[in-house]
């Protein structure tokens, strides 16, 4: 059990450290907009990190993705200087759209609650 705790641990560590890596170190211009590190799982043998992103502006997804792919190198380097950890986990990033998938969730229970209305009058 104390070994899923510092996993655990090291997972948001590693997250706190790759927003403030994206956010204030990277120049790219694709990397702008709403985003957010929804979750970080780093893997038991410290070699892996997947980085769940989400990305609210659907046309900027496939642009932001692409620069994060490419800028993996210089975010595992900075990565390395700010979690002290025996290996440095390559970082794999991810697109998460729960919040894209829950948001049409909320508009199909919105129309069914007013088509429920419509027909009770």
């Amino acid at each position: 059990m104390a070994s899923y705790d510092r996993i655990d641990r090291i997972s948001q560590e590693v997250h706190k450290a790759l927003d403030e890596i994206i956010r204030y170190d990277l120049r790219d211009p694709r990397i702008d907009g709403t985003w957010s590190i929804v979750r970080c799982e780093v893997t038991r043998d410290l070699r892996y990190c997947k980085a769940r992103i989400s990305i609210l502006e659907a046309d900027k997804r496939k642009d932001m993705m692409a620069a994060l792919d490419k800028a993996s190198g210089f975010v595992r380097r900075e990565l390395g200087r700010r979690v002290d950890l025996r290996y440095t986990p390559e970082i794999l990033f991810e697109l998460d759209t729960n919040i894209e998938y829950a948001a049409h969730i909320n508009e199909l229970l919105k129309e069914t609650q007013r088509h429920d209305e419509a027909g009770d009058d």
